[in-house]
């Protein structure tokens, strides 16, 4: 009997842990930036550093999740963004979705931030000071978008894979869809929520 209790004691300490460890919050590497400069010059960043070359860029720990994915949540000011910067609301709405999935607190792997994933190496050009603000980000990316749109003649399918993979990028495939299967998906991706979202005004 004695052994059997003590069996019965390890489990729920076991399962105790388990109970814990998955309650417990836990800060991700998501939450932070980081950058480095290599020999060229070239400026890179990412939230998971591999050397100690990278250095702390940027340092937001989320107050709270997020679990809203409802397109018309920002609509007022996508609204104000489309027409200041002349960016149809449908489209906006559909880079929102594509890029964080409406998620105002959404940093990717390379470093992009907020509700349409603005690189820390535009926002002072974008004027963003806060990049996780709604109002910030999505004026930061219409503004941003239309530099695009602008760039490339209104050539939509080029300013969204300049939008992904930089306008240099683009130029450099003579200016078409560089052939990278991570920007034709988005590109794809974009156009097919334009059209939904187009469809329901």
């Amino acid at each position: 009997m004695k052994q059997e209790s003590r069996i019965k004691f390890i489990l729920i300490l076991i399962s105790m842990a388990v109970i814990f460890a998955l309650t417990v919050p836990t800060v991700s590497a998501s939450d932070k930036i980081y950058k480095f400069i290599d020999s060229k010059g070239v400026l890179h960043f990412t939230n998971v550093p591999v050397s100690t070359n990278f250095e702390l860029y940027l340092k937001e720990v989320p107050t709270k999740a997020v679990k809203t994915k409802d397109p018309d949540k920002y609509k007022n000011i996508i609204s104000i963004a489309s027409q200041r910067y002349g960016v149809s609301v449908p489209l906006l709405q559909a880079i929102i979705k594509v890029e964080s999935d409406f998620n105002p607190r959404a940093v990717s792997r390379a470093g992009a931030v907020g509700l349409m994933q603005i690189m820390p190496d535009n926002f002072k050009t974008l004027k963003i000071k806060d990049p996780y603000n709604p109002w910030q980000n999505i004026m930061g990316g219409s503004q941003y978008l239309q530099m695009m749109l602008k760039r490339f003649n209104g050539r939509l399918s080029l300013a969204l894979a300049a939008y992904n993979a930089g306008p240099h990028t683009v130029d450099h495939y003579k200016k078409t869809i560089p052939p990278y299967p991570e920007t034709e998906r988005y590109v794809k991706k974009v156009m097919r929520y334009y059209y939904v979202y187009k469809n329901k005004t």
